[in-house]
């Protein structure tokens, strides 16, 4: 890939770059980034004379900012990150779903059959009709009983497969079932939980322009108003003394690795970053609560602890 780039900018493949800035997947902890570091200077040892290894949610929070802030990840799975000026890190999330992943695409996908399943059992009740999210689940998973729907969640468990169901569940949502509203404000609430959980680890340094940029990452973000009441709503309970700038970046998260990697080199790279993000929405510092109902009274296990 290096030696493609290179090619494209027309440079001798025998240069050496002065520093070279990743951004990966995976890539969450600073003992195995060194690894990789001490691999790639093993392997190709006229590659670059340093690295920037980084997770790809640092390369997402760095397009759009030089000092850090928070990354809000909801696609396939969720995870939220801050990072502070001084490098510190704290996050909430990011464990799978076997331990979470709520707010997310695969979680959004999987209360819904949750939803279906106990109402049909007479376990749980659901708080809406679920007539149209059942139809939406048997033709997702191309299926007829409770009992084929087994093998897609255990022996053949493909998560991806099973997250695309939100993108269903959206459109059922937009078309207005009761049903698929609630499972979408559920997750907004979910998603809110885990910025007010890293707001106490938020320095001073971070919001001295009075307000905290909230990388906004994933898919389920593109149905923002499906949960923007019911996120909002939840945000509104807490005293937060600086405004919450929810962006969504325009250029890829290699953007904020290139940046690091100048970082690391002390390079002065020219960058102008509100070129490299648009504002989703700005919540004013207070925590004003939304106008209307942000929240359904009977939001599925939304009021747990």
């Amino acid at each position: 890939m290096v030696e493609r780039a290179k090619e494209e900018a027309n440079i001798s493949k025998d240069i050496r770059l002065t520093s070279l800035g990743l951004s990966l997947s995976g890539c969450e902890q600073e003992a195995t980034n060194r690894e990789l570091e001490q691999e790639l200077r093993t392997t190709f040892p006229n590659l670059a004379d340093s690295y920037a290894v980084s997770s790809d949610t640092m390369g997402s929070m760095f397009t759009a900012s030089s000092i850090g802030g928070i990354v809000l990840i909801s696609g396939t799975g969720s995870n939220c990150l801050l990072r502070n000026p001084d490098g510190s890190t704290f996050n909430c999330g990011g464990w799978g779903n076997f331990l979470g992943d709520e707010g997310s695409a695969w979680y959004i996908s999987y209360r819904a059959l949750k939803v279906v399943f106990d109402d049909m059992d007479s376990f749980e009740k659901a708080p809406a009709p679920i007539t149209k999210t059942w139809a939406l689940i048997k033709e997702h998973f191309s299926i007829e009983t409770r009992y084929d729907m087994l093998p897609h969640c255990y022996a053949k468990f493909d998560k991806p497969f099973f997250a695309n169901l939100c993108k269903k569940l959206a459109q059922n949502a937009e078309d207005g079932d009761e049903l698929a509203l609630i499972l979408f404000r559920e997750a907004g609430v979910h998603l809110a939980r885990m910025i007010t959980a890293l707001l106490p680890n938020v320095h001073k340094d971070l919001v001295q322009t009075g307000e905290l940029n909230v990388v906004c990452v994933g898919s389920v973000w593109s149905s923002w108003n499906l949960f923007q009441g019911a996120f909002t709503k939840e945000l509104s309970k807490q005293s937060i003394k600086f405004n919450l700038k929810l962006v969504r970046i325009t250029k890829s998260s290699a953007y904020g690795a290139c940046y690091l990697g100048a970082d690391s080199a002390a390079f002065n790279l020219p960058r102008k970053y509100s070129d490299n993000f648009t504002v989703l929405h700005t919540i004013p510092k207070g925590g004003k609560a939304p106008t209307g109902n942000g929240v359904a009274t009977k939001c599925c296990k939304c009021q747990e602890k």
